[in-house]
């Protein structure tokens, strides 16, 4: 019932995460944070079960930090992906697996790549320019690979991730009305205006 996005180009990498948090047919609020900093230029959005997002993210973005504070620098978008998914890894052949499906974006300042990492809850993960979770994604991929293009800027990403949560809403039964944007640039870690269905019905009826 959750829906995550992400999108990297050539100068951006940006992530679109539902604010909704509902328990069987309850929706308990239209508010909740579900995007995590890793670092000054790195952001995980995740998506699951309400406590197993909430304690693998705090568990791998402390991790994260510890190893900047041990080794005197952080670790790149490829490295964090790669230490997040053995844990998810690891986790899964245990007794107490997390169901968490998640989404990495970040800057890699050695090759100066903006880089995207889709990973799920059986500890799959790829490097993908375009990626969605959740049901909104059946809906999403087909947007994304036929407007997506390396070299849009952030105005034209957040048209892209608009259209995309139009869809969302024409298509999906399940009442998803906020999303709460980030953008990783030059600029580092940028929050954006929300893409809400107030603001969608509002420009249509412009």
């Amino acid at each position: 019932m959750e829906c995550l996005m992400g999108i990297a180009c050539k100068d951006f990498v940006m992530l679109a995460a539902d604010m909704t948090k509902a328990q069987s047919i309850l929706v308990m609020k239209n508010d909740e944070e579900k995007m995590y900093k890793l670092s000054e230029k790195m952001i995980m959005a995740v998506c699951g079960d309400s406590g197993d997002t909430t304690q693998f993210s705090e568990f791998i973005a402390k991790n994260i930090q510890l190893y900047k504070m041990r080794n005197g620098y952080g670790l790149s978008p490829a490295a964090a992906a790669s230490f997040t998914r053995r844990n998810l890894a690891d986790y899964l052949r245990s007794r107490t697996p997390y169901n968490v499906n998640l989404l990495l974006g970040g800057h890699d300042d050695k090759t100066g790549e903006y880089e995207l990492y889709y990973c799920d809850y059986l500890a799959s993960m790829i490097k993908i320019p375009f990626a969605c979770h959740g049901y909104g994604g059946h809906f999403c991929l087909s947007i994304m690979d036929r407007h997506h293009k390396s070299d849009m800027t952030i105005e034209e990403g957040v048209e892209l991730l608009t259209k995309c949560v139009q869809e969302i809403h024409k298509r999906l039964i399940i009442n998803l009305p906020n999303f709460k944007v980030q953008v990783i640039s030059k600029d580092g870690i940028v929050d954006l205006e929300d893409i809400t269905a107030a603001k969608i019905a509002q420009s249509g009826r412009q």
